[in-house]
């Protein structure tokens, strides 16, 4: 719970941080710059906290590598999607906007991951869709 509420804080920071960053940057270079940036902290981080020893790309087997490398493709068009849209609307929008992959998510897991789709969870996706749209057309 910690780190999930540590990685919504650091959204957070992206969104106001982008926006002000992108004011005279075209997004596609600005997320280039980005993933760099994040791709040399990632690699200082594991070198510093001992992730990298016995680091070996043979122990990702062929189906791991088919969807890790789908994954950093979403990864990859979700931040340049981001970004544009922060260069052109406002970043309170941007945000909520782009949270609604929470409803992605569960609705997806539902499908594809025999998640469970209850009640209680449609009801969530319907108020944050809700909450959403209140906040995006103030």
């Amino acid at each position: 719970m910690l780190y999930a509420l540590g990685s919504a804080a650091m959204a957070a920071l992206v969104a106001i941080f982008g926006k002000i960053g992108l004011a005279g940057v075209d997004p596609t270079q600005a997320t280039i710059v980005r993933g760099v940036v994040m791709a040399v902290i990632l690699i200082s981080g594991g070198l510093v906290f001992g992730k990298l020893s016995g680091f070996s790309l043979s122990s990702f087997e062929g189906r791991d590598w088919i969807f890790i490398l789908l994954s950093a493709i979403a990864g990859a068009a979700s931040w340049l999607l981001y970004f544009i849209a922060l260069q052109q609307g406002p970043a309170s929008a941007v945000a909520v906007i782009d949270k609604l992959s929470v409803v992605l998510v569960i609705v997806l897991a539902a499908i594809f991951l025999s998640e469970s789709l209850t009640l209680k969870s449609v009801l969530g996706i319907v108020f944050t869709i809700i909450g959403s749209l209140l906040i995006v057309f103030k």
